[in-house]
């Protein structure tokens, strides 16, 4: 059976020229960088390399940029020690690490999963050092005002952070441009090898710690690739995203985006299908070779239906009657049109069992 893969939000393959970038550190440059020696130099050298790579495909410094293990400890690296003013429909990443502090706050969003950067205003608080918004959401693929945001923070004398995990490789990011204090990203959600995720800190605040050189390399490479065929590629799927959900609602009734309306990264669509719960969906369409997710694979063992879209206004019925596409490079207008096809049988089958549409 033909499988198809729709969950690139999730994670995506790695791609070949990644691999073979970071190669030579899976095999030859094997010494600690932090070592005196020989070895340890060769890999101090390769790791610098990819700093510089990393920071340019940015529009940051070098010495702004932290490797970490990945993109949640980018963000809990950015939030720690701040009392923090944070949406909420954050990253779990985000959200656990803000509710252990006593003094958090939050700001809601609209219908759409957009923030109003007038709430944001108005819910700063004295004390409040750090406002920590998502640049584009896992699940609704939303993009926020994260430039208006930046000034409002400018203003108040405070820093943003901004989760750029479901941003970098979607649409253009600049840390500059944008204004950020801090920024997150990950690699395995840009074709790059799953442990290694960078923050970009403007404190320039370095940690003692045994660096993964090829996991640098590889993220570098990625984001080498992602600069320079991420426009053209963006185009592509956003056009198969249009073609996927006007395709949905022109064929299964009562039928829903999650989202629709606001500015959205081009690969990502939340679809909500009335009278239908998301788990035997996503079976069903798994038996026919069709790979899609219910939300943040951060959260899929969760039994509570998606805080993002409750945090829209859909009821807890309406939030678990929701799934996500999210489409990569694999992808073709041959495949969505397969998927639709599937969809189209498995909730027409799905309707019949529940009583609502018996």
């Amino acid at each position: 059976m033909q499988r198809y893969y729709f969950d690139h939000n999730a994670t995506t393959p790695i791609a070949p020229e990644v691999l073979q970038a970071m190669m030579p550190a899976l095999t030859e440059v094997y010494g600690n960088a932090s070592s005196l020696h020989h070895f340890g130099q060769i890999a101090r050298q390769r790791l610098d390399e990819a700093r510089r790579d990393v920071a340019a495909c940015l529009g940051a410094d070098a010495k702004e940029i932290l490797f970490t293990s990945g993109g949640t400890e980018a963000d809990e690296l950015a939030v720690q020690g701040h009392w923090v003013l944070a949406a909420t429909i954050e990253h779990p990443a985000v959200l656990n690490a803000v509710r252990r502090n006593d003094h958090a706050g939050f700001v809601e969003v609209d219908s759409r999963g957009l923030v109003d950067p007038d709430d944001i205003r108005r819910a700063l608080r004295p004390g409040m050092s750090l406002i920590s918004v998502m640049h584009a959401n896992n699940e609704l693929g939303t993009i926020q005002p994260i430039d208006e945001i930046c000034r409002i923070a400018r203003e108040a004398g405070i820093s943003f952070h901004s989760d750029g995990v479901q941003a970098v490789g979607k649409i253009p990011v600049n840390v500059r441009d944008l204004g950020v204090d801090f920024y997150s990203l990950a690699a395995h959600k840009i074709y790059g090898p799953k442990g290694v995720g960078a923050l970009f800190n403007k404190t320039a605040t370095r940690r003692t710690r045994t660096e993964n050189v090829a996991g640098a390399l590889g993220l570098a490479a990625a984001l080498r690739r992602e600069k320079q065929h991420g426009a053209e590629e963006a185009v592509r799927i956003a056009a198969l995203r249009d073609r996927l959900e006007q395709s949905v609602l022109d064929r299964i009734p009562g039928t829903h985006v999650n989202g629709a309306g606001a500015p959205r990264v081009p690969n990502t669509s939340n679809l909500r299908f009335d009278g239908i719960d998301s788990e035997p969906l996503l079976i069903a369409l798994d038996l026919r070779g069709f790979a899609v997710s219910s939300g943040s694979a951060c959260s899929s063992g969760s039994t509570e239906p998606s805080h993002v879209l409750q945090a829209i206004g859909l009821t807890k019925e309406q939030a678990r009657s929701s799934i996500r596409v999210s489409l990569g490079r694999s992808n073709d207008a041959e495949q969505v049109d397969a998927l639709v096809d599937a969809l189209v049988a498995c909730v027409a089958h799905l309707r019949k069992l529940a009583p609502a549409y018996a």
